[in-house]
C-alpha cells in the first residue's frame, strides 16, 4: 500500500486493526446482542471476563488448598495423631512428600497412607516428641534408626 501523504499514513490502521479485533470478536463469540457485535461494547466485557478468569484460577488454587488440608487433618485424626507430629515424623525418617502426595494417598490408598502414619508416629514417639505423649505406638513398625 503506498501512502502519498502523511495524512493518508497515520488514518489507514492497516491490517492490524482487522486481526485485533478479531481476537476480541472470537472471545466475545458466545455473547448475545450487542456485547457480541460492537467493538467497543465487546472489548469491556471481554476484559471484564478475563479479569474474573485470572481471579477464578487464584481461587481455584486456595479452594484445593484447603481441600487437602481438611482431608489431611481428618484422615490424621482417624489415625490417632496430628499432621503437625505426623509431618515432623516423616522429616525426621528423610520421607519427603508434600500435602498433595499425602492427601492423595490418604483418600485413594488408606492402607498405604496408614503404613505412613504409623512410621512417622514410631519416630515421633522414638524421638520423644512433646504431641505423641498419648500416642500408641504400633508394634509391628520399624524404623531406621530406631536403635541408637
Amino acid at each position: 500500500m503506498v501512502f502519498l501523504s502523511l495524512n493518508l499514513l497515520i488514518r489507514a490502521r492497516g491490517p492490524d486493526e482487522f486481526w485485533r479485533k478479531r481476537k476480541i470478536f472470537k472471545l466475545a463469540a458466545h455473547y448475545v446482542g450487542r456485547r457480541r457485535n460492537c467493538y467497543s461494547i465487546a472489548i469491556k466485557n471481554v476484559h471484564r471476563a478475563l479479569v474474573y478468569c485470572t481471579q477464578g484460577r487464584k481461587l481455584k488454587k486456595e479452594d484445593m488448598k484447603e481441600l487437602r488440608e481438611q482431608r489431611l487433618e481428618a484422615a490424621t485424626t482417624e489415625h490417632g495423631i496430628n499432621f503437625a507430629t505426623l509431618k515432623e515424623g516423616l522429616t525426621r525418617c528423610n520421607i519427603l512428600l508434600n500435602r498433595k502426595s499425602l492427601a492423595d494417598l490418604a483418600i485413594w490408598e488408606p492402607r498405604s497412607f496408614k503404613a505412613i502414619t504409623d512410621i512417622a508416629c514410631t519416630r515421633a514417639k522414638q524421638d520423644n516428641l512433646r504431641t505423641t505423649v498419648d500416642v500408641q505406638v504400633p508394634k509391628n513398625v520399624i524404623v531406621r534408626n530406631l536403635i541408637k
